[in-house]
């Protein structure tokens, strides 16, 4: 893509995970409420590049999203315990000022960052652990209805739907990335759970670049590593975008530690 890429939350743990892998790769326009210190941004990058401003504040929605030609909006408050005045103003007010923003800039595509907790509570008591393990044979493929276990995922279910309007009425592409769990070296330590959902550093980046890169319409797709053990399927990561990621939780124990080592 010719155009920048704009990406919102840029200082947060999954926009420096996607900088710090494909910064090098795109030209790029930031936004993040607090400024960007020089380690935090990728080559070429200045200051002149970078959009200090709350996502819900409209006139710098507008004013950044003037010429890109895709955005990754990443922003909001990533709290799992977040009250509900916060989902409220950063996650969704802030999601709908993005996409209406986009909508009126004339960009192409927006990957909106979904996460795990969109569904959180198909994890019953009655499911768990064992949905965790590879002798399971429970999963989810982005075609069920949300099922949030807290106001954050209610938050993110809404941005589905916001990019599910902006869609149908604008015809703006749109996927929605629900977001496993994000470590960089090694999965999660003595967690099943994360294990099952984990997303290297390095999946990460190469799936943000491929919402980019490739051709979509309104995609809902797991943004998790090729995990041996995975209750999220991401055959529809791999068919829309051309997701082909590299890691597999499997590679390490439980502890963390990688199992050639072990």
């Amino acid at each position: 893509m010719d155009d920048p890429v704009l990406l919102t939350g840029a200082g947060g743990r999954v926009g420096q995970a996607i900088l710090r892998g494909i910064g090098e790769d795109h030209e790029w326009r930031l936004l993040d409420r607090e400024p960007l210190s020089a380690d935090r941004l990728p080559p070429g990058v200045t200051d002149d590049d970078v959009i200090v401003a709350d996502v819900t504040d409209t006139a710098a929605m507008v004013e950044a999203m003037d010429g890109v030609g895709a955005v990754i909006h990443l922003a909001g408050d990533p709290r799992p315990e977040a009250p509900w005045n916060s989902v409220l103003e950063n996650n969704i007010d802030g999601a709908q000022t993005a996409f209406e923003a986009a909508v009126d800039a004339g960009v192409e595509k927006v990957a909106f960052a979904s996460s795990n907790h969109a569904v959180s509570a198909y994890e019953t008591d009655a499911r768990t652990p064992e949905m965790y393990r590879t002798d399971d044979d429970y999963g989810l493929d982005g075609t069920e209805l949300p099922r949030p276990g807290n106001l954050y995922g209610v938050s993110k279910a809404a941005g589905e739907t916001l990019g599910r309007y902006y869609h149908d009425t604008e015809d703006l592409s749109v996927v929605c990335v629900r977001i496993g769990n994000l470590t960089e070296s090694h999965p999660p330590r003595n967690y099943e759970r994360g294990q099952a959902m984990w997303l290297s550093h390095r999946d990460c980046a190469h799936l943000f670049d491929r919402c980019i890169r490739a051709d979509y319409e309104y995609e809902i797709v797991y943004g998790i590593s090729d995990n041996e053990r995975k209750y999220y399927s991401i055959e529809r990561a791999r068919e829309a975008l051309g997701y082909d990621p590299e890691d597999d939780s499997a590679a390490y124990t439980l502890e963390g530690e990688p199992r050639d080592k072990a």
